[in-house]
C-alpha cells in the first residue's frame, strides 16, 4: 500500500490507537478506515466515500446513524439532568422510568432490572449475583458456570471465560469453573446419519452427563445466546432449548438469555427467547438497547430469580456492586426513546416484513458452489465459505477467504463482517428494497470476485 501521510486521519489513527478484534495484515496492506458521519444505514469516511453499513455498527445502529428522535431524546435530556448513579438510594426518573419498560416489554409479569455500561459488564454482573446468591444460600459450592463452544458473551474476565473462543487462551482465560459443552451448530457439529432431533437430544443428554459429573450443587448458571452471533449467527437446533431447559430445571440451575444481539428485534421478536419458545429465569441486554446511541446494559431479573437475589441482598443490607455511570440518565432517556421506536414506530415490523426478503436474496447467493451453508434468523444471517462441498472442508487459513470478501465488499463500499469462514449481515432494521437489493448485489459481486481468486 502506500503509506498514508503522515499528518492524515489513518496515519494518525495507527499511530496512537490500538485495534480491537482487528486483522493487523488488512490494516499494514490496505490502511484504517476512519469514519466522519453516517446517513441512514450509510456511513462516510474522511475522504468522502460511502459506505452501506450492513453489520449495523456492532449489530446495534438498527435505527440508523441520523435517527432525529433519538438525538433530540439525548439532547433534551443532557438539558434537563445530563448524569448521575444509582448509588445510595438515589436515582434518575429517567431510570425509574426505564426499569419499568423493560419489565413491561419482558417476558415477565414481574421483575427487577441492573444496569450496566455494556453486554460484557452485564454477564460479569449476572456471574456475581449468582456468586452472591449461592454463598447467600449456604451453597458457596456453586460457582460453576456452563456455557458453549463458540458462544460469545464479551471481554470482561467473566464474560471471556464464558466465551468459548480459543483466542482468549492469550489471557490465561478461562478462568476455573467456566465449563463449555459443544456448539449447537447441527451442519457442522451433527454426526453422520444423525437427525437434527437426534443431534438436540444428544446436547440435552451432554448437559446432563456434565451436570451430573461435576455436580448439580456446584453450579450457579447456564449462560446462551439464543442465536449464536459472533460464533457465526447460529441459530439452535429444533426443540433445543426445550430440552435444554428441563434439564437444568431438574437440577434447579438457572437458565440466562444472552439477548445483547437478539434482543429489541434481530430476531424478527421482541426477545430471541420469544422466537424460540423458552422463558429464561433471567435475561441480558445491551446493543438495541439504545439503538447504539448511548452504551448501556441491563440485567433483567425474572420474577423467582429477583425475589431470590432480593432476599440476598436484604440479608446484608446492601449489593455491594456497582458503576458510576449505572442507569445514567441521559442513557435512559434514549433508551426509552430507542425502545419505543423500535416497537411502535415500525422498526421490528420491517424486520419482519423484509426477512423473507432477505432470506431469499441471499438464498440465491448461496447457491455458488463456494458455500456451504447459508444460516440465520429475521435480520441476521450467514454465509460460511468452502472449499470442497461434499466434505464441507474449509479454505486453508493462510487464504483468509472471509477476510478478503469482507475487504472486497468494503471496496464496493459496503460494510459486512468475517466471522471465522463465514461472512456475517446483520444490517438496519431501517433498510429499504433498494438498500436491501444493493447491499445484497455487492455481496454476490464480492463472493464472485474471491472466488475466483481461490477456489
Amino acid at each position: 500500500m502506500t503509506h498514508p501521510h503522515p499528518n492524515s486521519w489513518e496515519a494518525r489513527a495507527e499511530a496512537f490507537s490500538l485495534y480491537g478484534f482487528t486483522d493487523l495484515p488488512t490494516v499494514a496492506e490496505r490502511g484504517t478506515v476512519v469514519l466522519t458521519h453516517g446517513q441512514g444505514p450509510y456511513v462516510f469516511d474522511t475522504n468522502g466515500k460511502r459506505y452501506l453499513d450492513a453489520n449495523s455498527g456492532l449489530w446495534n445502529m438498527v435505527a440508523g446513524f441520523d435517527h432525529p428522535g433519538l438525538t433530540e431524546a439525548a439532547k433534551a435530556q443532557y438539558d434537563r439532568f445530563p448524569g448521575y448513579h444509582a448509588f445510595f438510594g438515589r436515582m434518575s426518573d429517567q431510570t425509574v422510568a426505564l426499569s419499568e419498560k423493560l419489565i413491561e416489554v419482558s417476558p415477565y409479569d414481574r421483575g427487577r432490572v441492573f444496569y450496566t455500561n455494556s453486554g460484557s459488564e452485564a454477564n460479569d454482573t449476572m456471574v456475581k449475583m449468582l456468586w452472591f446468591l449461592g454463598q447467600s444460600e449456604g451453597r458457596a459450592e456453586a460457582r460453576k458456570i456452563l456455557t458453549r463452544w463458540n458462544g460469545y458473551h464479551g471481554v470482561t474476565v467473566a464474560a471471556a471465560s464464558m466465551t468459548g473462543k480459543p483466542y482468549n487462551s492469550v489471557f490465561g482465560l478461562p478462568l476455573e469453573g467456566f465449563l463449555h459443552l459443544t456448539c449447537p451448530h447441527y451442519w457442522r457439529e451433527g454426526q453422520d446419519g444423525e437427525s437434527e432431533t437426534e443431534f438436540t437430544a444428544r446436547l440435552a443428554s451432554e448437559l446432563d452427563e456434565v451436570i451430573i459429573h461435576e455436580g448439580p450443587e456446584t453450579i450457579a448458571g447456564f449462560f446462551a445466546e439464543p442465536v449464536m452471533g459472533a460464533g457465526g449467527v447460529i441459530p439452535p437446533p429444533e426443540g433445543y432449548f426445550q430440552a435444554i431447559q428441563a434439564v437444568l430445571r431438574r437440577y434447579g440451575i438457572p437458565l440466562i438469555a444472552d439477548e445483547v444481539i437478539c434482543g429489541f428485534g434481530r430476531t424478527g421478536a421482541v426477545w430471541g427467547a420469544e422466537t424460540y419458545g423458552f422463558t429464561p429465569d433471567a435475561i441480558i441486554s445491551s446493543k438495541n438497547l439504545t439503538a447504539g446511541y448511548f452504551p448501556m446494559g441491563a440485567v433483567i431479573l425474572g420474577p423467582a430469580l429477583g425475589d431470590q437475589i432480593q432476599n440476598a441482598i436484604d440479608a446484608i443490607d446492601e449489593f455491594p456492586h456497582g458503576f458510576t455511570a449505572s442507569g445514567h440518565p441521559v442513557g435512559c432517556a434514549i433508551a426509552l426513546k430507542a425502545i419505543d421506536v423500535i416497537l411502535n414506530e415500525g422498526l421490528i415490523d420491517r424486520v419482519r416484513a423484509g426477512a423473507p426478503r432477505m432470506e431469499a436474496g441471499l438464498a440465491e447467493i448461496a447457491k455458488h458452489p463456494n458455500i456451504g451453508e447459508l444460516r440465520g434468523i429475521g435480520y441476521m444471517w450467514a454465509l460460511e465459505a468452502i472449499a470442497d462441498p461434499g466434505s464441507k472442508t474449509p479454505f486453508e487459513a493462510h487464504l483468509s477467504v472471509s477476510e478478503r470478501i469482507a475487504n472486497t465488499c468494503t471496496d464496493l463500499g459496503l460494510i459486512c463482517r468475517p466471522l471465522g469462514q463465514s461472512v456475517v449481515l446483520c444490517p438496519p432494521f431501517i433498510l429499504s428494497d433498494a438498500e436491501m437489493d444493493e447491499m445484497l448485489e455487492k455481496l454476490d459481486r464480492a463472493l464472485g470476485q474471491v472466488f475466483r481468486e481461490v477456489a
